[in-house]
């Protein structure tokens, strides 16, 4: 894996420098990261000094970005930490994507993990909040999670490699150092082998996380019927499941659910309940829960003008004009020019909307063609009509409307292709 040029992430501290040595030892190639946060003056310009004078030493690359992280916070929130974080991660993320390095190099190491475990202990997680900082994620690896933070310390007094303290890494107001001075010491105290049991138990979780995926992937293929974007998942399969809170948040924890008590519910309720996520819907229609991206809003509303030929938003049409009309399938309308009334409009069904199908005599309520096509919640709520004025011209991809029909009389034929 580490035979392609990457990136190292260096604060200056111990365990980045160390690592940056190691990689020099072995031979390596790569360029050296630095993250300037603006939050310590001076200490933070001496930081960024430090790391470029080592990668010179090194004769490695050297990048650094400065971050506005006080500004960060004004405007998105959260603390300090996180905030560097996101903007740490995200600058990573960009470094990838312009191909500066195949992946990103960080010095966690085995005290960070424990940090991170209790950390989400604290706060209340599942099982893989657990599990601790993963090896590798994504892009960014971690080489050093096998070791603690005295191993590091003494390797790098050993070998006489000079870095950089940063004070506020003592700072007790911060969750973390509050965790690694008050509450790790009194447990390395209480039991000298704590770290090791801990990453013994660690691995015991992974172990009972990767249990819980591969059965989390076969109850989703068995359960999980896909029908275009949506997924029909049986209701009477999902009660026979105990315990069924647990296995609810199993099957559908990747979709951004909070209120599992409500997603509970959704198994008795009346048809039409819906819990929603910041991503995703979870419906209940009849014997099935339908789940799916969140869709457009419903009262949504696009124009297309007469000399439009491309709608490429919210659905995708290839508006031609035509000499002549052919047998087509359900995606193909023809229409006759002369009768539609422009800008023409896409929006979704509304209560009381009625259509003039093609073939057939009189009128119709949307509403009940939806209930004779088999319509579930979700298909309602996703189709798109093509209107004209008040006038519901095509019901997108089912049915044309008879009045805009083409006849002896057209003199300019539009063809509509759903794509």
């Amino acid at each position: 894996m580490l035979e392609d040029d990457f990136l190292l992430a260096c604060s200056g501290g111990v365990d980045s420098v160390v690592l940056a040595h190691l990689c020099q030892a072995l031979k390596m190639d790569f360029s050296l990261v630095h993250c300037n946060f603006k939050l310590r003056g001076k200490d933070s310009d001496g930081d960024q000094r430090f790391v470029e004078e080592l990668a010179h030493r090194l004769n490695k690359p050297f990048l650094v970005r400065a971050f506005d992280t006080l500004g960060y916070i004004n405007q998105h929130g959260g603390s300090v930490q996180m905030a560097a974080r996101e903007l740490r991660y995200a600058w990573f993320s960009e470094l990838l994507q312009n191909k500066e390095g195949a992946y990103v190099l960080t010095a966690h190491h085995a005290d960070d993990d424990l940090e991170t475990f209790l950390i989400n202990l604290a706060r209340g997680t599942g099982i893989d909040g657990l599990t601790g900082i993963p090896e590798q994620n994504g892009g960014v690896v971690r080489p050093l999670l096998p070791f603690c933070r005295n191993d590091i310390v003494g390797y790098a007094k050993k070998n006489g490699i000079a870095w950089r303290e940063d004070r506020s890494n003592t700072d007790t107001k911060y969750l973390r150092n509050k965790i690694r001075y008050q509450l790790i010491g009194g447990l390395k105290e209480l039991h000298p082998t704590f770290l090791e049991n801990f990453q013994r138990t660690q691995e015991h979780l992974s172990d009972s996380s990767a249990l819980l995926k591969s059965y989390k992937a076969k109850l989703q293929k068995e359960l999980f019927e896909k029908s275009g974007d949506t997924v029909r998942i049986q209701i009477s399969a999902l009660k026979k499941l105990e315990p069924q809170g647990a296995h609810l948040h199993l099957i559908l924890g990747d979709y951004g659910f909070t209120e599992w008590n409500n997603v509970l519910e959704l198994l008795n309720a009346m048809s039409g309940k819906q819990v929603v996520s910041a991503t995703h819907r979870l419906v209940k229609d009849r014997e099935h829960l339908l789940l799916s991206v969140k869709a457009e809003k419903d009262d949504a509303k696009y124009e297309i003008g007469e000399d439009q030929r491309v709608v490429e938003h919210p659905i995708k049409l290839r508006i031609c004009q035509v000499d002549k009309i052919t047998p087509e399938p359900p995606n193909v309308l023809y229409v006759d020019k002369e009768t539609l009334n422009y800008p023409l409009l896409l929006r979704k069904w509304q209560k009381g909307d009625y259509f003039y199908p093609f073939g057939m005599k009189g009128k119709k309520k949307v509403s009940k063609f939806f209930k004779d096509e088999k319509m579930d919640i979700l298909a309602k709520q996703k189709q798109w009509l093509l209107c004209s004025g008040n006038q519901i011209v095509w019901v997108i991809g089912k049915r044309a409307d008879n009045r805009f029909k083409v006849t002896p009389k057209t003199r300019e034929i539009l063809k509509f292709t759903l794509l």
